[in-house]
């Protein structure tokens, strides 16, 4: 499925959402945050306590191992048409919006997992007072960023990056970044290699400054759909085109992010529903939103 960019007041993909795991849906859903997440009828539970099967280990080294061939070939066949584009992301993180309060105050994001742009070019579009750094784990993806109409390096330094092994601070000066984004990429990484991204991270944010964070939560629709055959481990699965999710509980998260030293500021479930009444669909949508923050470095030391 393929959808060209659009305002996220559009009805075919609720804002937020990523259509790679997602259904079209008619009506606007209904959007609540809450400290609980999604409990599963009965029907649901039997279909997740019998996938129990594993991908073998030869299979699951292959995908570790050609992780960034599969998404730079997701870029090759999609180019810049896949997901829209992110206007959302300012109603939803006030911290993007402080330059506008404050005139002199240049705000340094990092957008770690930029894909093509989605995120970063409606910012740059609305001539916020920032500069962004931008990495992604495909080098098809990077150019697609270096060849936009917005791109350019006095505002935007965009860098292929593997968040597990590739240090940040070749590209990005330490303690530099005010805000760092992750919006749907740490479900994308292994998860035995998950803290080692997020370490990455910590270690370019300015002491006090902040993850936004937003991706799949635990029993998320596009989880309950994979069918046999494609589990990797607990919550983690594998799409057809190799690439790979995992669905995180909101206590998993949390202690992933106090692992490598952050602290927590807010950590709840989006919680919707998109109806396609065409269809007769109801789509039970979860993610996990949240803030993590690096603490100063007097609480920190």
């Amino acid at each position: 499925m393929a959808l060209s960019k659009q305002d996220d007041t559009a009805n075919v993909v609720p804002p937020g959402e990523e259509p790679k795991d997602g259904l079209p849906c008619l009506i606007p859903p209904v959007q609540r945050k809450t400290s609980t997440g999604r409990t599963l009828n009965e029907k649901e539970m039997e279909k997740l306590t019998g996938d129990q099967t594993l991908v073998s280990d030869f299979k699951q080294m292959k995908l570790e191992k050609e992780a960034q061939k599969n998404w730079d070939l997701f870029y090759k066949r999609n180019t810049t048409n896949f997901f829209k584009d992110r206007h959302w992301t300012t109603r939803e993180f006030e911290e993007l919006t402080v330059c506008l309060e404050f005139e002199a105050q240049k705000l340094v994001l990092l957008e770690a997992g930029c894909g093509v742009g989605n995120f970063i070019f409606p910012l740059l579009e609305d001539d916020l007072n920032i500069f962004v750094y931008a990495c992604d784990f495909s080098p098809r993806a990077v150019e697609f960023v270096k060849e936009h109409s917005l791109y350019c390096t006095e505002r935007c330094s965009a860098f292929q990056c593997d968040l597990t092994k590739d240090d940040l601070r070749g590209n990005v000066p330490v303690g530099s970044v005010d805000v760092a984004m992750l919006i749907f990429v740490l479900s994308a990484i292994h998860p035995d290699k998950m803290q080692k991204a997020l370490d990455n991270i910590y270690r370019v944010l300015k002491p006090g400054g902040i993850i936004l964070f937003r991706d799949y939560g635990l029993y998320d629709h596009a989880m309950m759909r994979f069918k046999a055959g494609n589990k990797l481990g607990e919550n983690f699965y594998v799409r057809q085109d190799g690439t790979r999710s995992y669905f995180f509980s909101k206590e998993l998260l949390a202690d992933l992010f106090r692992g490598v030293g952050f602290e927590s500021v807010t950590n709840e479930y989006v919680l919707r529903e998109t109806v396609n009444k065409k269809e007769g669909l109801c789509v039970p949508r979860v993610f996990l939103q949240s803030k993590f923050r690096r603490p100063d470095q007097l609480q920190g030391s």
